[in-house]
C-alpha cells in the first residue's frame, strides 16, 4: 500500500452513498484499495492523518474554458453583448503561450478547489491539453469549432483549419497517459455554425471514439430564434444532423423545451448546469430537476472564470440546489446527496470516465479530495453532506490527489511552478491583451 488517508470521515458517494465515520482509506499503484472503519493489516508506506477531514471524491468542472483565466474580472459589469464583443476583441490578442499560461493558472485554481477533472471547451485545445498533461489534471479538451451560419459555403473537413486541429489534438493526446487527457469533438453552439460541420464531426467522432461539447440553448431567445428560422429547437435541429450520436455534453441549456428534455433524454445526453455564470450574465439557470425527470444524466460547470468570477464548485453545487429549490418552491428540491453525485459521479460519467473515477470505492482510481472540517463555518456538523453543499467552500480544500498523486496540499501545487505562470501572465501574456492595435 502506497498510502493511507487513516482516521477520516468518508463521503463514498457511492451506490448506498455510505458516509464513513472513522475511515481508513488505502492507495495502492494510483487506484483505492481499502476502505473500511478497521485499519489494514497491510503497512502503507506513507500515512496522511484524516483527522478532522473529510474524504470526498474529487470534484468535476464539466464546462470551463481555461485559457480565458487570464481575462477574470474585464468585463463583469458589461450586458451580455457588450461582453460578448469586448471578450471577442481581446481574444484576438491571445496566442498559444498566452493560453497555456493562462490554462495553467486556471488548473491551478481548480486543483485549489478540489476539482480532479476538467471538461474544456475553447481555443488552442494542444496548449489547454499541455497544460494539463504537465499539472496532473484530467481532462477531456475539445476544440470550440464555429462556422458562422452560411449554407452555401464550401466546406472540406480535410482542409478546414478548425478541424485540421482537431485531427492534430486527437492524434497527439487522446488516450494520454492511460486516457488521463481525453479529446472531444465541439462546436460552440448551433447559431455560429452549420449542418456541414455538425454532420462532419459527428462523422470523425465516430470513428474515433470521441464525444463531443457545445453549448446549447442557453437562452429562451436563441431557442425561438432557431426555431424561426428552422421550424426546429436548437435540440431537435442538431439530433437531425446526428450531434447527439455521440455521447454530449451540453452547457446552459436554460431555454430547453420540454420536447427538448425527452429528446436529449431518449439520446442519454448530459446538460450541464453553469448556474452562476448564467446568473452574472443575468441568464435564466437551467431546469435541473425538468432535466433529470427527462432522463438526462446532469452534471455541474463554471464556465470560464471570465464569466463566472472564479472556478469555485462548491459554489456552484451551492447556487445549483438554492435554484432548483426558488423555482420549485420546495425545500427538498435538490437534496445534497444529488447535487454531491452532479459534482462527482455525474460528471465523471459526462466524461466517459464513470467506471474508473466519481466514487471512493476499491478498485476506482484515487481521485480523492480533503477537506478541513476545524474551520468555524463547518462547526458544528450534524450532517456531513449538507455540509459540504451548503457550508463548504472550495477554499477549506486541504488536498486534491488525481491518480493517487497530490497535486495540491496545503498552499502548495507539487507540479506547477505557480510563481513561474503568474511571472508569464505578467509579463507576456497581460501586456499582449492590453497592446492596441
Amino acid at each position: 500500500m502506497d498510502t493511507l488517508i487513516a482516521n477520516v470521515t468518508a463521503v463514498t458517494v457511492n451506490e448506498q452513498m455510505d458516509v464513513l465515520f472513522g475511515a481508513y482509506l488505502g492507495i495502492t499503484d494510483g487506484k483505492i484499495s481499502y476502505i473500511s472503519k478497521k485499519p489494514p493489516e497491510e503497512q502503507p508506506a506513507t500515512i496522511i492523518d484524516g483527522t478532522g477531514m473529510v474524504a470526498m471524491p474529487g470534484l468535476v468542472n464539466c464546462h470551463t474554458h481555461l485559457a480565458t483565466t487570464v481575462l477574470r474580472s474585464m468585463q463583469d459589469d458589461a450586458t451580455r453583448a457588450q461582453a460578448l464583443e469586448q471578450q471577442l476583441l481581446v481574444e484576438d490578442r491571445l496566442d498559444r503561450r498566452a493560453a497555456k499560461a493562462s490554462a495553467l493558472l486556471g488548473i491551478a485554481e481548480c486543483l485549489r478547489f478540489g476539482i480532479t477533472s476538467v471538461s474544456d471547451l475553447y481555443y488552442y485545445p494542444d496548449a489547454v491539453a499541455e497544460a494539463a498533461a504537465e499539472a496532473g489534471i484530467k481532462a477531456n479538451v475539445a476544440m470550440s469549432a464555429y462556422r458562422f451560419i452560411d449554407h452555401s459555403e464550401d466546406f472540406d473537413f480535410e482542409t478546414d483549419e478548425q478541424c485540421q486541429e482537431l485531427c492534430r489534438v486527437v492524434e497527439k493526446w487522446h488516450g494520454y497517459e492511460q486516457g488521463r487527457i481525453r479529446i472531444d469533438a465541439g462546436f460552440y453552439a448551433q447559431y455560429t455554425s452549420n449542418h456541414k460541420l455538425w454532420e462532419a464531426l459527428a462523422s470523425y467522432g465516430a470513428e474515433k471514439g470521441l464525444g463531443i461539447q457545445l453549448h446549447l440553448s442557453e437562452t429562451e431567445a436563441e431557442a425561438e430564434e432557431c426555431m424561426d428560422r428552422t421550424g426546429l429547437a436548437p435540440a431537435e435541429l442538431l439530433d437531425c444532423h446526428r450531434v447527439f450520436s455521440l455521447p454530449a455534453t451540453c452547457a446552459g441549456c436554460g431555454g430547453l423545451t420540454q420536447e427538448e428534455k425527452n429528446l436529449l433524454g431518449k439520446r442519454k445526453a448530459t446538460a450541464v448546469t453553469t448556474p452562476i455564470a448564467n446568473a452574472k450574465a443575468g441568464l435564466p439557470a437551467m431546469d435541473v430537476t425538468g432535466c433529470v425527470k427527462a432522463g438526462m444524466n446532469v452534471a455541474l460547470g463554471t464556465g470560464g472564470a471570465v464569466e463566472c468570477g472564479n472556478l469555485d464548485l462548491f459554489e456552484v453545487m451551492r447556487h445549483t440546489a438554492m435554484a432548483a429549490r426558488t423555482a420549485g418552491g420546495d425545500a427538498n428540491a435538490m437534496p445534497a446527496a444529488a447535487m454531491l453525485m452532479m459534482a462527482t459521479t455525474c460528471g465523471a460519467r459526462a466524461q466517459g470516465r464513470g467506471e474508473q473515477t466519481g466514487m471512493l470505492k476499491v478498485g476506482m482510481d484515487a481521485d480523492v479530495v480533503l477537506v478541513d472540517f476545524s474551520a468555524p463555518h463547518l462547526m458544528p456538523c450534524h450532517n456531513v453532506m449538507n455540509a459540504l453543499v451548503f457550508s463548504a467552500k472550495g477554499g477549506d480544500v486541504a488536498m486534491t490527489m488525481v491518480g493517487g498523486k497530490i497535486l495540491y496540499q496545503n498552499g502548495r501545487f507539487p507540479t506547477i511552478d505557480l510563481n513561474a505562470v503568474v511571472e508569464e501572465l505578467m509579463t507576456y501574456a497581460i501586456p499582449r491583451l492590453n497592446k492596441e492595435g
